[in-house]
């Protein structure tokens, strides 16, 4: 795939979301999605269009998505680079909710009513799998085939992002596509951002799932006396920005001495100095009927919350 394929892809589950959307509104009175549906559902809308254009493209599926082996040792410093990163997520989700709800917090109770192991699976092991493969796999390299490693990276990282539909999730989901990338690029393997995105997601589900009685009941205050929710979130802002400013730090030298381990320290050089040879439009008119179209959903989204509320 090269980038106007990704494009297109990218378009095609954007009017996805649009009719899916349309049919659950016209058909509300004679069905309504679970939230297991859903997970069902928004993993197939990326998958099973990336899977079609793959096919279509005569790619191998194996060498397109970057299934290559990495060393265990290589394993153990992705999972600290892991826990490392997410103060600076912490920091940039706390930021999105001065201004947009937490997504995944609208929706915990629903979350919380399904067993733990089935929330797990589809939101530590299912979703990111697909999205890893979808993303930083076939997306992410039908970019590097037109242009640097660096504006492949961002686009993949953008796409990844306006594909979550919210404005909250949107926000980190950019910074985490820009890691994964590096990560990827640091070990060659898409196994690297699947580790990471299977610990990211499962740490927050181990969190919801221990958090379950405070989420739950609408007695328990969480606030000390006389703090409002923005004291709470300021506070918090503080807390973490100190954090991710040291962990982020540390997060790097993980990151070079991962691909020093696996030989390939210059490759992550080439973000910097590399500009490929071929001269292929990265951003296509599909593309950008797609940011306009998941942007203009977004904005209904946050505007019909704040009339509903």
């Amino acid at each position: 795939m090269n980038s106007k394929k990704v494009n297109w892809f990218f378009l095609t589950t954007i009017l996805l979301h649009f009719l899916i959307v349309v049919l659950m509104v016209v058909f509300r009175s004679v069905f309504t999605l679970g939230i297991i549906a859903n997970f069902i559902v928004s993993s197939g809308m990326i998958l099973l269009p990336a899977l079609l254009f793959l096919a279509f493209s005569g790619d191998h599926f194996v060498e397109a998505v970057g299934f290559h082996k990495i060393k265990w040792s290589s394993v153990g410093m992705i999972v600290l680079f892991t826990f490392l990163t997410m103060p600076l997520t912490t920091v940039i989700n706390t930021v999105s909710m001065f201004f947009v709800e937490n997504a995944v917090m609208e929706i915990s109770g629903q979350i919380l009513e399904i067993p733990f192991l089935l929330a797990f699976f589809f939101m530590a092991v299912s979703a990111p799998v697909c999205e890893e493969v979808v993303y930083r796999g076939i997306a992410y390299r039908g970019y590097r085939k037109s242009g640097t490693l660096l504006q492949a990276a961002v686009l993949s990282a953008l796409i990844f992002a306006t594909g979550h539909m919210n404005f909250n999730q949107a926000a980190y989901a950019f910074v985490i596509g820009i890691m994964l990338v590096f990560l990827v690029e640091a070990t060659g393997s898409i196994w690297a951002s699947i580790i990471y995105h299977v610990i990211f997601n499962g740490y927050s589900v181990c969190i919801m799932y221990l958090s379950k009685d405070i989420l739950l009941d609408d007695t328990i205050s969480e606030l000390p006396s006389g703090w409002t929710e923005q004291d709470s979130l300021l506070y918090g802002l503080g807390v973490s920005l100190v954090m991710a400013t040291i962990m982020t730090s540390i997060a790097v030298c993980v990151l070079v001495w991962i691909a020093k381990n696996e030989g390939r320290s210059e490759r992550l050089k080439q973000f910097w100095t590399t500009r490929h040879n071929k001269k292929e439009k990265m951003i296509t008119i599909p593309l950008i009927v797609a940011i306009i179209l998941s942007i203009a959903y977004m904005v209904t989204d946050v505007i019909l919350y704040k009339i509903m509320v």
